[in-house]
């Protein structure tokens, strides 16, 4: 019976199964996550070499006019060194770690989730999945309420794959795409913002202007993406007092190009 169970252990079935259990399920980036990893044994004993725990995302991928949903690694830990797990044994190991300031949002289709698995030798790991959901940080709040006050409205927020000037540890940015609704509404198409990298003081960011087109020249202009302004600058804690008029300031000066 014993050889048997070893056997059905190997191909998954009767082995070792794993669970994650988070305080919460909703987070900010930049946060720590705090929780446990309960692990059961099976029906045989088994030796597992590690517990790892990673960071995933989804982002949106083109090629030849398809679009593709890829996942992306965010963070991947390990964490205990090997030990043995006894037939029907339970054993629960507390964990800690930090939500990447590079986390998305979970907007629109955007999933982000946390994976677990058991490394254990000539056998199917088990692993478990616990979605969460991610909140901007303070900082990029404040950022995304101050172009709302200005008359925008969130359109759409999503991770694309990210074109090789603006890569930086992952491959992917998230954009959120504003139509205007107040006074830009005669001037500007839409804005976009992405946010190229954050900390707990500051965030750099990369805004997006895209104009309305008036008369042949202009329709020659926005087929060229001439009508498009891109301007990259740093938002820090320090201007959160006059967040709204610097962002205004950007705007205004690059309203005709």
């Amino acid at each position: 019976m014993s050889f048997f169970n070893n056997v059905l252990a190997s191909i998954g079935v009767g082995s070792a199964t794993v669970d994650t259990r988070l305080e919460k399920t909703t987070y900010r980036a930049g946060e720590i996550m705090r929780g446990e990893i309960i692990v059961r044994g099976g029906q045989v004993e088994q030796q597992v070499d590690t517990i790892y725990l990673s960071i995933n995302t989804t982002y949106i991928r083109e090629a030849n006019d398809n679009k593709y949903t890829e996942v992306a690694t965010l963070q991947k830990i390990k964490v205990l060194e090997p030990f043995i797990i006894a037939a029907g044994e339970r054993k629960t190991f507390p964990i800690s770690l930090t939500l990447p300031f590079e986390t998305p949002i979970t907007a629109g289709k955007t999933q982000v989730w946390i994976q677990t698995g058991l490394d254990i030798k000539n056998a199917v790991d088990p692993s478990d999945k616990d979605y969460i959901r991610v909140q901007p940080t303070e900082l990029a709040t404040h950022i995304l309420d101050a172009i709302s006050a200005l008359g925008f409205r969130l359109r759409e927020a999503e991770c694309e794959q990210a074109p090789a000037r603006f890569r930086g540890y992952y491959p992917f940015i998230q954009e959120f795409e504003f139509v205007p609704t107040g006074q830009y509404r005669n001037h500007l198409d839409e804005l976009e913002i992405v946010f190229l990298s954050q900390s707990n003081h500051s965030a750099e960011i990369l805004l997006q202007i895209d104009r309305k087109v008036r008369g042949i020249g202009s329709f020659f202009a926005e087929a060229l993406d001439m009508d498009e302004s891109y301007v990259r600058t740093t938002i820090t804690k320090h201007d959160l007092p006059m967040i709204e008029t610097k962002l205004q300031q950007i705007i205004v000066k690059h309203l005709k190009g």
